[in-house]
């Protein structure tokens, strides 16, 4: 597929040694598992969780790997297999909000979950690799917070990870974990792509109730590949812009009377959608409100593109997702910008910044075949414009989180 395409994921079997190695260099006996959990992609649909919308992710290939041992105390150890991350030692007691931070915070937060939610928890050892992109808005931070609570349910009799109300249950528990051990205001997008989706598929997700449907994405009859460009632009959730987002959706929606944005959505046709913004109280806000409630609509037409194998109508609305990201939501940077417009430039159907913004990740559907073509394109535009090198991966919808070994 060319140079410019970065190793693709591990195979469990690379990932389950790899986790169980670093297990047997830094603890005694051995671990009562290994789970694993993907990270995802959002063809389209970002911003739109918090406000109680639609969105389409789908579970990576790149998987985060936990081999994990029960403790009969309530010691907490931790070993990644990242070099910037030394082991950490602890207690349960530490585990909470405000009392942990960085990669711990993730890691060993759902333990604090569990025992929130009535499960008790004890001490354990855990070993932690991973091949997803770290800071890449690729979900890292949620792979291993599913794979963890996998991991500590079932060790300590309480197993989530049987049926999709189960695993339902779970990811709610690692989106509390997230927002108040991590400190990361996002909504349950992530966690719930990581541990309901299935192979082959997209993961209709309707953010207001938590229910989920299962949409093919027929990558071979549509004639795509698709490419995810990991800009290596700085990237963090925990940011006060991130916040910030979320806060002015939540300002608008009180102001135009409702609940959430997704109200508004529901009610309204796009040719009303103008002279109901004018009431609120500045450009800003109708900008910050503007995206989230076109973006659903968009969630709602790319099923419809998907049903009818219209890879030209499904990169026209990933282009217009990006589009209103960039000027309306005001979440994308150059770094990202560039990667779409070289993406498209090279032949993608179309292309858009994925995740919360600020850095990160674009991903881009391209006809088959000429995904090379797209990482040769995006990588030259990177190192013309005096940017990070990209990472380019080639993708496919994947399986859920489960237990390997």
């Amino acid at each position: 597929m060319g140079d410019d395409l970065a190793q693709q994921a591990w195979s469990d079997e690379q990932g389950t040694r790899a986790a169980l190695e670093l297990f047997q260099q830094h603890f005694d006996g051995r671990p009562g598992g290994v789970w694993a959990a993907p990270g995802r992609v959002n063809l389209i649909g970002d911003h739109v969780d918090y406000n109680d919308g639609t969105c389409l992710p789908m579970a990576l290939p790149h998987r985060t790997f936990v081999a994990v041992a029960r403790r009969s105390d309530t010691a907490v150890r931790l070993v990644t297999g990242l070099q910037t991350d030394a082991p950490w030692r602890g207690d349960l007691a530490e585990v909470r909000p405000g009392g942990v931070e960085g990669w711990v915070a993730y890691s060993a937060g759902p333990a604090w979950a569990l025992r929130e939610e009535g499960v008790a928890t004890t001490g354990f050892d855990a070993a932690i690799v991973s091949c997803v992109p770290v800071g890449a808005g690729l979900s890292s931070s949620a792979a291993v917070e599913c794979a963890m609570g996998l991991a500590l349910g079932e060790l300590n009799g309480a197993p989530m990870g049987g049926d999709d109300a189960g695993r339902a249950r779970l990811a709610a528990l690692c989106v509390e974990s997230e927002n108040r051990v991590a400190g990361a205001p996002t909504g349950g997008m992530d966690q719930a792509a990581s541990l309901r989706s299935e192979a082959g598929t997209l993961l209709h997700l309707d953010c207001r109730d938590g229910s989920v449907e299962h949409v093919a994405f027929p990558m071979g009859e549509m004639g795509v590949d698709l490419v995810v460009v990991d800009t290596r632009a700085s990237h963090e959730l925990a940011d006060r812009q991130y916040g910030q987002r979320r806060a002015s959706c939540e300002a608008a929606a009180r102001a135009l009377g409702v609940a959430s944005l997704r109200e508004v959505a529901d009610r309204n046709r796009p040719e009303d959608l103008e002279p109901l913004l004018a009431a609120l109280p500045d450009e800003q806000m109708r900008s910050r409100a503007r995206h989230p409630i076109t973006e659903m609509w968009r969630v709602e037409d790319m099923v419809k593109a998907l049903g009818a194998c219209d890879a030209v109508g499904a990169g026209r609305l990933m282009s217009q997702s990006h589009a209103s990201l960039r000027d309306d939501f005001e979440v994308s940077v150059a770094e990202l910008d560039g990667a779409v417009e070289a993406a498209v430039e090279a032949g993608a159907f179309g292309a858009r910044m994925t995740g919360g913004g600020f850095g990160g990740s674009i991903v881009a559907p391209v006809p088959r075949g000429r995904a090379s073509d797209v990482a040769h394109a995006v990588v030259e535009r990177a190192q013309q414009e005096g940017f990070p090198i990209p990472e380019v991966h080639l993708v496919t919808p994947s399986a859920a989180a489960g237990r390997l070994a």
